[in-house]
């Protein structure tokens, strides 16, 4: 008898940050610092930790117990079974003469191709789209003024062509509006899409429950 394959669990941390939970690797994305976003940082463990810029609203690594390996670069990693492409693009679109660069990171875990987008501030170039691959999980941006806004995202999603779209980086009761007032909020996003909205406060997913010609939804997560 076949041992049965454990899902992945993906939880929101808030801001861009999530907790991806495999079979025997958990990995936390782009942690922050509590006094610049405005939410509590939830107490967390994960083997690794990614950072997409250093930036305080995404560079925290230090708040994550239990951390082997924090990975903030482009490049090609392989940690506890766990592959990491890191592909280094712009927080702007001035090919970072604003904002300076960004890594967007695709994690290959359990079976399953997830991509964050971290702070990105541009739609993709083919060449990029032609690098990442095919993802079945896009963690998306979709807030605008540091990052693409509502609209840019629906580009996006549509070049990536991902099954299932988690937006981030947006306004939400909590947020600090001190820094981050002039954020879209998440609904700008969602009508915009036209997609299928899923609320829920944590995605199961496993590569299984995925058909290939599926549509694409959006997962919103909530704290």
């Amino acid at each position: 008898m076949l041992a049965s394959v454990k899902a992945m669990d993906i939880i929101y941390l808030g801001h861009s940050s999530f907790k991806l939970r495999g079979r025997t690797v958990s990995l936390v994305t782009d942690p922050y610092d509590p006094k610049t976003v405005g939410f509590k940082f939830p107490s967390v463990e994960a083997d690794i930790v990614t950072v997409s810029h250093d930036h305080k609203d995404h560079n925290q690594s230090g708040l994550v117990k239990g951390v082997r390996k924090v990975v903030f670069g482009a490049g090609e990693y392989e940690i506890a079974g766990v592959s990491i492409i890191g592909i280094s693009q712009y927080h702007d679109n001035e090919k970072g003469e604003k904002r300076g660069k960004n890594i967007i990171y695709i994690y290959e875990m359990d079976g399953l191709r997830v991509c964050h987008l971290g702070d990105l501030g541009h739609v993709l170039s083919d060449e990029i789209i032609g690098q990442m691959g095919g993802i079945d999980i896009l963690m998306v941006p979709t807030g605008g003024i540091y990052t693409i806004g509502p609209k840019e995202a629906v580009e996006v999603v549509s070049q990536i062509d991902p099954y299932f779209v988690i937006p981030m980086h947006y306004n939400v009761k909590g947020l600090s509006q001190e820094g981050f007032s002039k954020l879209s909020p998440v609904e700008d996003f969602l009508s915009n899409s036209g997609l299928t909205v899923e609320r829920t406060q944590k995605f199961i997913i496993k590569k299984d429950d995925i058909a290939e010609d599926q549509s694409a939804k959006v997962v919103l997560l909530y704290q």
